[in-house]
């Protein structure tokens, strides 16, 4: 287990070398990113409130490039990722990711849409798993929703429907959680 760890480090450091940073944080979304997400939510039933998808879209967008500035994101996804590990970057796991976007969301209380929580790659020991928030038409399993993920891009938001994501199959992330045994039970109100 160490030497695996100490080889994926070594592995991280030397592709850092080859990566040049940004000069600031990624570009925020356009209008066309925020009316094609706009027109995807929509979709999602005929149900969804044309206003509450669009007010989601936007939110999404825009909270992705707050969050991206605030994390500090200069660099690809797993450089980050040992930046935060290592102190050196406040947040920008992919798991804060997906926290700080379905709270945002969640805040916004809407009627027509629910948010998920997933993970992929949960069971296995050769790649890192990977979180995301999922938006769907309220009701609606997590498989038929959207893929909201900031984090697969360095705060470039990626989307697209759950079961047509090219890179990742998503599970619902509590399952995945209590399979792995990495469920903390706590006082009711209390996030696990």
């Amino acid at each position: 287990m160490f030497y695996r760890l100490l080889l994926v480090c070594a592995l991280l450091m030397g592709l850092s070398a080859c990566v040049l940073p940004r000069n600031g944080p990624p570009p925020p979304g356009t209008e066309a990113d925020i009316a094609a997400l706009t027109r995807a939510i929509s979709g999602l039933s005929p149900n969804v409130d044309p206003a509450e998808a669009a007010r989601a879209a936007q939110i999404t967008y825009r909270h992705t490039h707050e969050l991206a500035i605030a994390y500090q994101i200069t660099d690809p996804p797993l450089i980050h990722n040992v930046k935060v590990n290592n102190g050196s970057k406040p947040r920008g796991l992919c798991w804060h990711w997906a926290e700080d976007l379905e709270k945002r969301l969640l805040a916004e209380g809407f009627a027509t849409l629910d948010m998920h929580r997933a993970i992929a790659n949960g069971d296995t020991r050769l790649l890192i798993d990977h979180s995301t928030a999922i938006i769907s038409a309220a009701g609606a399993p997590m498989q038929a929703g959207i893929v909201l993920d900031p984090w697969r891009q360095s705060g470039v938001l990626f989307w697209s429907p759950v079961m047509s994501d090219p890179r990742y199959d998503w599970e619902p992330r509590e399952e995945v959680l209590r399979r792995n045994g990495r469920v903390r039970y706590v006082q009711a109100g209390m996030e696990d």
